[in-house]
């Protein structure tokens, strides 16, 4: 018994000394943000990422991160400014892209300041146009509307453009499936509370990059 607490004692100790910080809470946006709306798109992060300064491994290298769920190496990273989507249980991590080359894509890897940098693809399917990311993400988990969208934004149209005819409208959705995407406007069948399917065009994102509806990843 002696001998078990021993270890017990000093593995709580050891972890003591680790530098890690622990961040249990799914990061998706919930409201309209105008900051990086000109990103191309997202990559999905790897557990490994050595971020610099040019497209090239002989360039400087800004930051090494770690992550593993939801434990990061260093324990400054707050992955709410890393991240656009993160989600430790799904080891589901995706960052907003602004440039890509054939092997490499630039990062935000601030989303306070707008800190930029270059990783090494190793996997070019890993990064998505916001409009695969859309389609892929929306129809698999449906999508919410972002706080703070236009009024006009909870309008159902008969067509992709802005003076198709208004068939219905988004007034307490309890479910949004995605059908289809076209352009920045999505097909969508929508649920209010009173549970009776409107099917119509909404805008997902404005001309200007701003996005009023993102997946309900979880």
């Amino acid at each position: 018994m002696k001998k078990i607490l021993f270890i017990l004692i000093l593995f709580l100790g050891l972890m003591s000394l680790l530098p890690i910080n622990v961040y249990a809470a799914d990061i998706v946006p919930q409201s309209v943000s105008t900051l990086s709306t000109k990103t191309l798109g997202l990559y999905q992060a790897s557990n490994e990422l050595t971020l610099y300064t040019r497209a090239s491994e002989k360039s400087d290298i800004l930051h090494s991160i770690r992550w593993r769920g939801s434990v990061f190496f260093p324990d400054t990273i707050k992955p709410s400014e890393l991240f656009v989507v993160y989600v430790p249980n799904k080891n589901l991590a995706l960052l907003a892209v602004t440039d890509e080359t054939e092997d490499w894509v630039e990062v935000i890897y601030n989303n306070t300041t707008g800190d930029k940098g270059w990783i090494k693809k190793d996997d070019p399917y890993k990064f998505m146009t916001w409009i695969n990311f859309i389609n892929m993400y929306g129809k698999k988990y449906g999508l919410i509307l972002l706080k703070g969208a236009p009024d006009e934004i909870k309008d159902l149209r008969s067509g992709a453009e802005d003076d198709s005819q208004i068939v219905g409208r988004i007034n307490h959705p309890q479910k949004i499936n995605l059908n289809a995407v076209r352009g920045n406007w999505a097909l969508v069948s929508v649920f209010d509370m009173d549970r009776t399917p409107k099917t119509g065009y909404v805008r997902w994102r404005s001309d200007s990059g701003v996005k009023y509806f993102f997946p309900d990843v979880k």
